[in-house]
């Protein structure tokens, strides 16, 4: 009786592994790409939430908004750009963007309405794409 002695993968097994892999990476890589960006987006909203604390702490002790971050001691998440902050009397907006998706601004603006979002509520951070 002969044996068969030779042991490894026909040339069709891996070109249908081969063709199951690009098929999955196709699926997974715009998905990623798109996760990335949340992420930025979310990244940008939470650092507005956090500037909205350190100006009402501000504002609780001398009764007035800052523009400048330093005096409320206010760092910005790694990749965001900003903020803008413009002040007034018993109001102020920030703008914050990403270095990552240069397309996207989100604003917040406290006792005023927000320029980019004229929906948006008090103390709401939104974004829009330019």
């Amino acid at each position: 009786m002969l044996r068969n002695t030779r042991k490894g993968f026909t040339l069709i097994e891996l070109l249908i592994v081969v063709v199951i892999i690009g098929i999955l990476a196709a699926i997974a890589i715009p998905k990623f790409a798109n996760t990335k960006e949340k992420a930025y987006v979310a990244a940008m909203k939470s650092d507005l939430r956090n500037l909205v604390t350190a100006e009402e702490a501000l504002f609780s002790d001398s009764v007035h908004y800052s523009a400048d971050t330093a005096s409320l001691h206010f760092r910005v998440s790694t990749g965001v750009t900003g903020p803008t902050i413009t002040t007034g009397a018993g109001f102020w907006t920030a703008t914050v963007g990403h270095s990552q998706i240069a397309t996207e601004v989100c604003q917040i603006a406290v006792n005023t309405a927000n320029t980019l979002v004229t929906t948006a509520g008090d103390g709401e951070p939104v974004c829009v794409k330019n």
